[in-house]
């Protein structure tokens, strides 16, 4: 049977096509963005189709619409494609067939998309809440540094009880008080969306068991606990634990090179993996801090074993986190809650 691997390099208003059968580009084909247009053109291809494409803003919805319509839907990693594409003359038709090519010798790293509409929906509200933290937290840091310039401080109560804000307001410089007001309608607006956005997360976190079981462990809680379930989707994404410490910025690479004088291979180093999820580290990462900080538990335990043993305490840190990942990790695919008595 003939097989094609078809590789599309996509922009927002049209996909380029390149098809490829035994080596060669047998077509190429530039269409508009649109499902309807790529859907017809994948169905005149005869026989076996492996299609591809890189990480962006379209691949979710262009993987879940086209899934059906080709054999198999790689959606791949650009930062693993980065040399390949630049290397050389580029444009929108190299692109796609060096994609296709790169998919039919399996040099493509895929990048996870789930299938399931209400985790998609899950996703994009906790990215939505994460972005509107950080705008208000960029509000009340303008407001901060607003003050600054005339040698004032906002009392920490000013954010939250009004008339301490009031009194407070009272004693600013007439032209700062202007400023103050203009910067805390903004900052007032974000809290409102915080809010909202946030009763979306605990509303739709009720449908999923599992988050309640999280949210009972030591610094997790249930914003920590959606995001990180909601970024993950499945825990058989990954077949192996340091799979999974290694996505959420915590696992570990060894890397070794050449060797020394006398003929032996260099020691190999560890260090932190590099090409990881942001959002994920911080969310482990802040959860094992939390529990570190919090009263006797297993985690804080630990960390206190290790610190006591030597060492680094940057090191203890993401030791736990891996630990408090590993637990969840298990929590996840037995659905169980958490035992401290085990392990």
């Amino acid at each position: 049977m003939v097989v094609h691997y078809i590789g599309a390099d996509v922009h927002s208003n049209n996909v380029e096509l390149g098809i490829e059968r035994n080596g060669q580009i047998v077509a190429r084909h530039a269409v508009p963005m649109s499902v309807r247009a790529i859907r017809q053109i994948l169905d005149e291809v005869p026989g076996v189709k492996h299609l591809t494409f890189e990480e962006g803003p379209l691949a979710g919805w262009l993987y879940r619409n086209l899934k059906d319509h080709v054999d198999t839907l790689v959606v791949c990693d650009p930062r693993r494609n980065r040399l390949i594409a630049c290397d050389g003359d580029k444009d929108d038709r190299i692109d796609a067939a060096k994609l296709a090519a790169l998919l039919r010798g399996g040099y493509l790293r895929e990048v996870y998309h789930s299938d399931d509409p209400e985790r998609v929906a899950l996703k994009r509200w906790v990215a939505l809440y994460h972005d509107q933290v950080k705008d208000a937290t960029r509000a009340i840091n303008k407001i901060r540094g607003c003050c600054r310039l005339y040698g004032q401080r906002v009392p920490r109560r000013a954010l939250h009880e009004p008339e301490i804000r009031a009194a407070w307001r009272a004693t600013l410089e007439p032209d700062l008080v202007e400023q103050v007001e203009l910067l805390w309608m903004g900052y007032a607006v974000k809290g409102r969306q915080v809010r909202r956005a946030r009763a979306q997360l605990v509303r739709r976190a009720r449908a999923y068991p599992i988050l309640a079981h999280w949210s009972a462990l030591p610094g997790v809680g249930l914003i920590r606990a959606t995001t990180l379930f909601a970024y993950l989707d499945t825990p058989w994404r990954f077949q192996r634990k340091n799979q999974l410490c290694k996505y959420c910025g915590v696992g570990l690479e060894r890397t070794t090179s050449g060797q020394d004088r006398y003929g032996r291979d260099r020691p190999a180093r560890l260090r932190l993996a590099w090409a990881v999820n942001r959002q994920l580290k911080n969310v482990i990462v802040g959860a094992a801090v939390s529990a570190i900080r919090s009263r006797d538990n297993r985690f804080r335990r630990q960390y206190e074993k290790m610190i006591q043993a030597g060492a680094v305490a940057r090191n203890a840190r993401h030791a736990v986190a891996r630990k408090m990942l590993t637990v969840m990790w298990g929590m996840w695919k037995t659905a169980r809650p958490f035992d401290a008595g085990l392990g």
